[in-house]
């Protein structure tokens, strides 16, 4: 499931990202990737053990906490922290997918990688090309979205990002391991709990919709992993 959520960081908020990200150090991008990425990979990262990254990731996993539809969409059980990522002057990263495995900085606790996700900082006007293109089933996906919001997508997707020609572009980026490992079982769930809120907001708190919340409990219940 491919899935635009709008909103993660207020104006304001992407305002401050911008002016404390356009003054970072930026390092190597290759830094983070195994052999087979290194040879497609070419942009910029902040260090992962930077304080900047660490201060500005805190503050999207406190935005992700509040965002019913980001919750709803993708169950998190864990999250890796944010990394942050600049594209410019013809920076790009080719076709790849990500690893299945990812390390909690700090910990010896791992994940795996059941979800993707980039929140956009830089508004689509202030820069050409560096469309994220996402290959899955049903074809090819352009992403390109307002700064504030971010595209959720499975781990499993061959994706790209196409050359910056003109200005930069800069994201954070991050995956997150699913109470619910199965992709269709997921989608299900998400869709069951958005018709559930339609049918809220339309009629109020009903005994059909009391049943149906009973009912989206009892399935993620069955089918998540804690």
């Amino acid at each position: 499931m491919l899935l635009h959520i709008p909103a993660i960081l207020a104006p304001a908020q992407v305002a401050e990202f911008r002016a404390a990200l356009d003054a970072a150090d930026w390092s190597d991008g290759r830094a983070t990737v195994g052999a087979q990425g290194a040879r497609v990979k070419h942009n910029r990262q902040l260090p992962e053990d930077s304080p900047l990254a660490r201060q500005l990731g805190d503050r999207i996993l406190a935005a992700l906490a509040r965002h019913p539809l980001f919750f709803a969409a993708a169950l998190p059980l864990r999250i890796v922290p944010p990394l942050f990522n600049r594209y410019e002057g013809g920076e790009h990263y080719g076709l790849h997918v990500d690893g299945s495995i990812r390390n909690l900085p700090g910990t010896a606790t791992r994940l795996r990688t059941d979800l993707s996700c980039t929140l956009f900082l830089t508004e689509p006007g202030d820069y050409d090309g560096g469309d994220l293109v996402i290959v899955d089933t049903y074809g090819t996906h352009e992403v390109r979205l307002p700064a504030g919001d971010l595209i959720l997508y499975p781990s499993t997707s061959l994706h790209r990002v196409e050359p910056v020609t003109r200005g930069a572009r800069t994201s954070a980026f991050f995956w997150l391991q699913s109470l619910v490992r199965d992709t269709e079982r997921r989608r299900l769930l998400f869709e069951l709990d958005q018709t559930i809120q339609q049918l809220r907001a339309r009629l109020g708190e009903t005994e059909e919709t009391v049943a149906l919340t009973g009912q989206y409990h009892n399935l993620l219940r069955m089918w998540s992993d804690t």
